[in-house]
């Protein structure tokens, strides 16, 4: 039974990676179609959110499934409990990567306020903290967990410096630019919030590994 029990968990593993990989495709997609002026992209980005739910269901199904048959005990229950709530995050994550998508569709047609840097820069500091906090599961390494939530303060720095320049060299030099800044507010506040959702899996992936409750307490992480 206990040799099913881990042929099970690592497929188990294995839908959560593809969860993952969804999530930061998505991610990638969104911004990328901002930044190409790409509606086609950015539509895909919402009808893809489907395929992603379904995934979530199958994978809830999955760790309820493993529950009942084998009732596991100790670390395997951990295992499979951080599993449900890592599923939940990356589905909401999945989510917001649609929320930046129909942004994209209400800017697409109207001309930049500025280059793009910051913003694809978040994105890329999301999409790479996804992979490290799925990887920290997978792999059991709480080391690489907190790295994933010492990076949560270049999130929040990143986002400051986005929102100022919206709104002091845009929005109150020229009100006519506020609808296409508020926009682009949003797209920020939206990665900001991903990578919050991020931090919530590597502070499960501790608590599972350490048996250690480091969420609102940062002291933890130093």
């Amino acid at each position: 039974m206990e040799r099913h029990l881990d042929e099970e968990l690592e497929h188990l593993n294995q839908e959560l990676l593809k969860m993952g990989a969804y999530a930061e495709e998505a991610i990638y997609k969104s911004v990328e179609a901002l930044k190409s002026r790409d509606k086609a992209m950015a539509q895909g980005v919402i009808d893809g959110d489907s395929r992603i739910d379904q995934l979530e269901l199958t994978i809830d199904e999955k760790c309820i499934d493993l529950i009942a048959r084998y009732q596991p005990m100790a670390k395997d229950l951990r295992f499979i409990t951080t599993g449900i709530k890592i599923n939940a995050e990356l589905e909401r994550i999945a989510d917001i990567a649609v929320d930046i998508a129909q942004r994209t569709l209400e800017i697409v047609d109207k001309p930049l306020l500025k280059p793009l840097v910051n913003i694809p820069r978040l994105a890329t500091i999301a999409q790479k903290m996804i992979k490290m906090a799925i990887d920290s599961f997978v792999n059991g390494d709480s080391e690489l967990a907190r790295k994933v939530l010492l990076s949560d303060s270049e999130v929040d720095n990143l986002r400051n410096v986005i929102q100022k320049a919206l709104v002091e060299d845009y929005m109150v030099k020229d009100s006519s630019t506020a609808p296409r800044a508020v926009q682009l507010l949003l797209i920020a506040r939206f990665l900001e919030r991903i990578c919050d959702h991020t931090t919530n899996i590597a502070e499960d992936v501790v608590y599972m590994v350490r048996a250690e409750v480091v969420r609102h307490h940062p002291e933890k992480l130093k």
